[in-house]
């Protein structure tokens, strides 16, 4: 992949706290709200982001810059829900520590070397990625909970 590309991917992640901004009303009475088919409510969608940005993006990325072929865990986010009550929490705090979070994973990425992208890990349940797959991983899942708040904004509206 060419630098203009990777470059690309990075500021499309960098983009996403903004994007996340414009979608969340934080005086919603929607904030709490859970679908009745399961979704997680806007509240718990702003929790998830910010626990898999620091438990699996976070760490995922630094280990397989510091270390060969690292053994990668999955996260099961909705256990993280339950567990943690995500409905229970506070949504600024939530949201500004993914969007810190999120800016210090940009920040580290900025710095990476195009070798460096091509470097692996083993993602459990998927298999061997390079840092490259994760990043568009990082933002396949970034798009489908910005879809899924749009929809949950709708409903609201």
């Amino acid at each position: 992949m060419k630098r203009e590309d990777l470059d690309d991917l990075v500021n499309q992640l960098a983009a996403t706290p903004n994007r996340l901004r414009q979608l969340i009303d934080e005086t919603s009475e929607g904030l709490r709200y859970r679908p009745a088919d399961g979704r997680f409510s806007i509240l718990e969608n702003v929790c998830h982001l910010r626990d898999i940005e620091i438990e699996g993006y976070t760490n995922r990325i630094k280990r397989i810059l510091e270390e060969d072929a690292p053994e990668l865990l999955d996260i099961d986010g909705g256990r993280l829900a339950i567990e943690r009550e995500y409905n229970n929490q506070e949504l600024i705090p939530a949201l500004n520590t993914f969007v810190e979070a999120r800016e210090e994973n940009v920040a580290r990425l900025r710095n990476v070397e195009i070798r460096e992208f091509e470097k692996t890990g083993n993602l459990q349940g998927v298999g061997q990625v390079t840092l490259e797959r994760l990043l568009e991983m990082m933002l396949e899942h970034d798009e489908g909970h910005l879809t899924e708040l749009q929809m949950l904004q709708r409903t609201f509206t």
